[in-house]
């Protein structure tokens, strides 16, 4: 398990660390849905070329999302990238060779505990799910997923479902947006209980570990190799990338990004449908 700073830390850290726009970036992270992935699903050859052509000249190439790993498969080869991604909006690393997670940091039953009892009570017709650190699914019957469950995806109350290490607490509300519902736990929860965010427009909120954020993750591993968030291009799109792009030291949104991550951008390239992450990596990787 790495050591866990608070995201604020890194967020400060951008004002003094930016890039030199002259020096090639040593580290290129980027975000998976809306970023690099297009509206049909998928990578085109043009941002594969891209990524490949950085991890060829040398740069550290981190995949950053808020997915858990099993929705991971076919994103090595979709993006020519084998090494590291970070999931689950910081709370996991994985390997994405192996196909196992190599680090992690759970969020605590009994602030799980905490969530649940505050949020049911301020905010009606919510629901909850857990994403658990072995990558399992677990949901109340009163959580709709978006998606097919995988078979045997465990249903039942919420204080039965937390017996293994959770990576993220879900919760929705039906009929409502992510910004009104972030809005609204944020004003039941506060700031000091845990981390709040969204990466969707449908009434989707995702909870972890206080101080675990994509940019904390992202940055110990950067610290690991002996570099800095000077040395940092990073991709994103929607509120759960908002530290990450603070923090790195050139922090790109893409056209589609969500109003709050193009405020905090230091730059806005083309939208995912138009190669936006290629366009501005192609400034420093040329292919091979």
């Amino acid at each position: 398990m790495f050591p866990w700073p608070s995201a604020h830390t890194w967020v400060a850290a951008t004002c003094s660390s930016p890039r030199d726009p002259g020096v090639t970036p040593r580290v290129v992270a980027t975000d998976l849905d809306g970023t690099v992935i297009r509206s049909d699903g998928t990578i085109s050859d043009r941002t594969r070329t891209a990524l490949t052509a950085a991890a060829d000249d040398g740069a550290l190439v981190v995949i950053v999302t808020g997915r858990p790993p099993r929705w991971l498969g076919g994103i090595a080869d979709a993006t020519g990238h084998h090494g590291l991604a970070i999931c689950a909006n910081g709370a996991l690393v994985y390997d994405l060779t192996t196909e196992t997670v190599i680090g992690s940091h759970p969020i605590d039953a009994h602030v799980v505990r905490e969530v649940v009892a505050a949020l049911r009570a301020g905010v009606p017709g919510i629901g909850f799910a857990i994403e658990r650190v072995d990558g399992k699914f677990a949901h109340e019957s009163s959580y709709h997923p978006r998606w097919t469950p995988e078979p045997n995806t465990r249903v039942g109350e919420i204080d039965d479902l937390m017996a293994s290490p959770m990576s993220k607490l879900l919760a929705r509300v039906e009929g409502i947006s992510s910004d009104e519902l972030l809005a609204l736990a944020r004003e039941v929860l506060g700031a000091d209980v845990a981390n709040l965010t969204h990466s969707s427009i449908d009434g989707l909120l995702e909870v972890s570990a206080v101080g675990i954020t994509k940019a904390a993750t992202l940055a110990e591993l950067v610290s690991e190799r002996g570099l800095s968030a000077r040395d940092v291009v990073a991709f994103g799109d929607m509120p759960n990338d908002i530290e990450m792009i603070q923090w790195a030291g050139l922090g790109v949104g893409v056209a589609n990004a969500h109003p709050d991550v193009l405020a905090v951008a230091d730059e806005v390239t083309a939208s995912n449908d138009e190669d936006g992450v290629a366009q501005v990596l192609e400034r420093w990787f040329a292919p091979a």
